[in-house]
């Protein structure tokens, strides 16, 4: 079974053209984005909001800090 759908196909090509552009642009700092694997990311961002058919984003880690010892 597929994993996504022809929205976030449709997102991801869209996100990947305005990359090549110079016009995609990241979230709250507004800077350029230059990197093809960051340009991905949005356009899968962008389909999961609007509600396409994308795997939920990965769980990040957390790395817990031990005091003392």
């Amino acid at each position: 079974m597929a994993r996504y759908g022809t929205s976030a196909q449709k997102h991801v090509e869209s996100a990947m053209r305005r990359r090549k552009r110079g016009t995609l642009r990241s979230g709250r700092s507004g800077k350029r984005v230059k990197s093809r694997k960051q340009a991905i990311a949005i356009g899968l961002s962008e389909a999961r909001r609007k509600g396409g058919k994308v795997p939920p984003p990965p769980k990040r880690r957390r790395s817990r800090l031990r005091k003392g010892a």
